[in-house]
This record gives C-alpha cells, structure tokens and sequence, in this order.
C-alpha cells in the first residue's frame, strides 16, 4: 500500500514526462525502493508549468520557502505570462518580497513584461523605478508597453530619460518609440529619432523599417513612407500591410489597389487577412466601392486564399455606407453568414447620420443601445441623427437615457506639435497660456474667411439654439483651436499638423481648406478615421470621408 501511494505521488509529479518512465524502467529492472529516488523539485517545478497547473506550481514554490532559485522563478513567471496570470504572478513577485530574495536584472525584466501583458503599467514601472541597475532590455521593456497601450507621451518621456542615462538604445527600442510617435503624429520628433538611427549605425532590421513606414505615412509623410519601402532589401507580409494601410487612411484607393497588384505580381509574399482588410478599407476610403466589392467576391470565391471574416464584411458594410448605399448596407448585413457586431452596426449608424436616413438609423440605433448600453458614441450618433432632422424631443430622450445610465460622452481633443511640444486643445479651450491670443485670431479669422466665401455649417451644431449661438459653438471646436494657435505660433508657409481624437466634422474641414488656401500653408489633419491632407484649399480626400 505504501508502494502505491508512492507511484501516485509520482503519477502527480511527472504526468507524461519521460523521467519517470525511465525511473519505473530502473525500478523493475533493479528492485529498487521509490525513496531511493525522490523527486527532485526543479523537474517538479517545471513539470507542473510545462503542463499550465500554476496552482499547484505555487503550492510547490510555498513549499520550498527559501530554497526558490532563480531558474524556478523564471519558470513560474514566465507561464504567468503566457496565461496572463495576475494573481498568480503578483504572488511569485510577493514570495520574492517575502524571502528577501534579490533577482538579477534579467529576472527584474521578467517581472517588467508580465505585469506589462497584464495591463498592469504602474506595477511593471515600479519594478523599472527600484531597479538598481538596469540595462537596455529594462528600458525597452517599459518603452514598448506603453508604445503598445496608446501612453506614447510616457514611452517617449521615458526613452528621453533612457538617454539622459547614457544607456545605448537597440533597433527594438527605437521600433517601440516609433510606434510611440506614430500615435502622437509627431513628424519632427520622429525624423529626430530616424536620423539619430542613422548615426548610431544600426542595422536595418525588418521590423525597424516597418516601423518607421508605419510612422512616417501616420505623420502625414507617405512620400518618406514609399522611399523606405522601396529600398527595402526584403519585405514581409507586415511591410506590404503597413503601407497599404498607409495610403488607405489618406484616402489614396488607387495608390491602394496598384499596390496590391504589385504585391500579387511579383508573387513572393502572400496576402494575408489584414492586407485584404487594407485594401478594401482603401477602396472604402477612396470612393472605389465598385472596384472593393468584386476584390470582396473574389475573397469569397476563393481566389485570394483568404477566407473573409467578420470584419472583411465590416468593411463592405463601411465601403456602401460612405457611397450612400445605406439601404443595400443593410440588407447585406442581413444577408452575412456571421452575426453582426456592435462594430459593425456603429459603421451604418455612421453612414446613416452622413447620408440623413433616419429610417434605417432608427432601428439601427435603437439595436446599438441594447448591445451596448454602457458606449456613449452610439447615443451621441442616435442624437446627432435626430438633431439633424430637427426631432428635439427624441434629442432630449437619447440624452436623458445616457444620464439615466450614467454614460459619458468622450470629449473632442486636438493635438499640434511645435518646436517638438505637443499643445492639447479642448472645445472651447481657456486653459492654454495663450488663450486670449488664440480667441483673438479666431474672431480676425472669422471675419476673414467669410469675406473670401466661407459659410459656417450650422448643420454640425447639434443644439436647439439660435444661429448666432452656433457659430460662436462652431468657433470652439478644437481643432480650429489648434490650427489658430499653428498660425500664430509659426513662420509663414510652414505646415500645420493637427490630430484629433475624434472624426472632424464637415465645419472644421472647410475651415482648414480656408486655412490652407488663405494663408498658402499646407495643413495635415488627422481624426480617428483618417488622413486629411490640404494644399491650397484642395484636400486629399476628395471631401469624401
């Protein structure tokens, strides 16, 4: 009896796992006594973490107290990451804490990365902060975390406090802060980090060059984007996909499409789902919706060896949504093997407030609000929609069902850099240093633009007010903060970049074209759906969006 208790303790430890067949081969063999050969805890470790029982590899590392080495934290940290295990890993850092046992530097990375998988950032930058030493890897680490979470304000000051440290930077390093910079549209800064690349002589990884189209074509550069591209030794399927992506967010359908016949002529890299995606997004962006539904047939004929998802019919949904197409948008939703997302639904809800169709946004708004109760852009949208009609009392509805679930409207916010600071503007913006400045130009502005023909759009004022109250509401937006402030802060002819948080509305975006062609200045605008590029009043979009 004793002899069996034995076996299934070792059946516990070494589920599948060669020593032990070896070890019951000895016994038969020689007639040896199990306690001979106890199991040895650094197998036991790494048995139970190789097969995922992390609870039982914690009740072992309790066990063992001070006996944990260093192999056997790396082991328990590392299939917490692989699980995203809070919890559990909280607990191998505590057990740490608790031995007073002091990892080494690697070990401290470890830590870094898994409370970084878990969305933990401020735990992952304690553990960066009590580091004694740390090395590029630390850095890097918490640079690509908050690169990867949409926090590039931090990972930038972070790399600028990595090289205040005289720590030597890698190609991941500059990678992660180039997506950091892709997300704040930060050209000039990042032509700073490209150059300073060049100057350290790194090599060109793939993944650093993929990573510096996908910043240059999101700061509005795609001459820069393609230059990069085209030099390319070799490309991946994410090179392709990075500048398909590029030219699709400007609207640019054609450069879209001759791209991806050049992808499928030379035949060397196959697309994958996100290049279909780039390219009927392209199609979609760029006014081509004849040309994106038969590359959409030939998905679902096969052709493309590509089997379309969900969101290759999202994309569709979007592409007959922006042609005005609403009501066959609708029917192909009802049409679609796959059940439609709230994602999906909020494209038509778009389109439907574009295109005035208040009897599809109806239902579609409606449908939204039962999906999901807690996004505050599905009632915005729905309210807009019935603004636009002039149906007050369904506005008030929609607004007091949002107060009643307690939902908050994200606020519009725009961003320019100059002389590499980032200015924040907000609706209506008073809290800048220079906002008396910036008010006093946009009355001038104003003045002047209407003069040279520009009409506010009152029709993007979603308020039961009279017109006066809604142009002094229009001059607030804060993208016209922004551009004001760009025009009284720079030198003539210099461009303006803007980029906001939101999708700019039409008022804005002929305000810009007064801006552009007024003051001779080319203006680089970018919401959260795309890429406005204006010159001399003409902008890249076609005015379609």
């Amino acid at each position: 009896m004793n002899l069996l208790r034995k076996l299934n303790c070792l059946f516990h430890y070494y589920p599948k796992s060669a020593p032990f067949s070896s070890l019951i081969s000895s016994f038969t063999t020689h007639q040896l006594t199990l306690t001979t050969f106890p199991p040895d805890p650094q197998i036991v470790l790494t048995t139970l973490c190789s097969n995922g029982q992390l609870k039982e590899a914690l009740i072992e590392m309790a066990a063992r107290g001070l006996e944990m080495k260093f192999e056997s934290y790396d082991m328990l940290l590392n299939a917490c990451i692989k699980k995203r295990a809070f919890r559990e890993g909280q607990r191998v850092h505590a057990h740490m804490i608790k031995t007073r046992y002091l990892p080494p530097v690697y070990l401290r990375n470890r830590l870094i990365i898994f409370y970084s998988k878990c969305d933990r950032l401020r735990e992952a930058r304690n553990v960066l902060d009590e580091m004694p030493e740390k090395d590029v890897v630390s850095w890097t680490a918490m640079i690509s975390a908050y690169s990867q979470r949409g926090f590039a304000t931090e990972a930038l000051d972070l790399f600028l406090e990595m090289l205040r440290s005289g720590m030597s930077s890698n190609y991941v390093t500059y990678a992660s802060v180039l997506t950091a910079l892709s997300g704040l549209a930060a050209l000039d800064l990042g032509k700073q980090v490209h150059n300073h690349v060049l100057r350290c002589k790194l090599p060109f990884y793939v993944v650093l060059q993929n990573s510096l189209i996908d910043m240059y074509s999101k700061c509005g550069n795609l001459i820069y984007s393609r230059r990069i591209f085209d030099n390319m030794s070799e490309r991946t399927v994410i090179s392709w996909n990075a500048m398909l992506v590029g030219y699709s967010k400007h609207g640019m359908g054609r450069e879209v499409v001759e791209l991806y016949k050049l992808m499928r002529n030379e035949n060397k890299i196959k697309p994958d789902s996100v290049t279909l995606l780039g390219v009927l997004s392209g199609c979609s962006h760029g006014g081509m919706e004849n040309v994106g539904l038969e590359i959409f047939e030939e998905m679902v004929n096969g052709k493309d060896e590509v089997e379309p998802d969900i969101e290759h019919y999202g994309c569709v949904v979007d592409l007959l949504g922006r042609a005005g197409r609403v009501e066959e948008a609708f029917e192909f939703i009802k049409k679609m093997p796959f059940e439609p997302t709230a994602a999906l639904w909020g494209s038509l809800l778009g389109a439907c407030k574009v295109h005035s169709n208040i009897e599809v946004g109806e239902f579609v708004g409606h449908r939204l609000l039962e999906i999901e109760p807690e996004n505050a852009g599905n009632y915005v949208i729905l309210s807009n929609l019935y603004a636009s009609t002039g149906r007050w009392e369904d506005v008030r509805m929609v607004r007091d069902l949002m107060l009643k679930k307690a939902v908050k409207k994200e606020p519009g916010r725009s961003w320019i850099e100059l002389d590499q600071t980032l200015h924040s503007f907000h609706a209506s913006d008073r809290s800048h240093p220079r906002r008396e400045e910036v008010f006093a130009k946009m009355k001038e502005l104003s003045i002047k633009f209407k003069e040279a023909g520009y009409v506010p759009d009152l029709s993007c004022v979603l308020h039961d007010v009279d017109e006066e109250q809604k142009e002094k509401i229009l001059l607030g937006h804060s993208e016209k903060l922004a551009l004001t402030f760009g025009l009284i802060s720079t030198s003539d002819r210099a461009p303006l970049r803007v980029i906001k948080n939101l999708r700019i509305c039409i008022d804005c975006h002929n305000f810009a074209k007064f801006v552009s062609k007024i003051y001779m200045r080319e203006v680089y605008l970018r919401d959260k759906n795309r890429f406005h590029h204006i010159s001399m009043g003409v902008c890249s979009c076609g005015d379609y969006w």
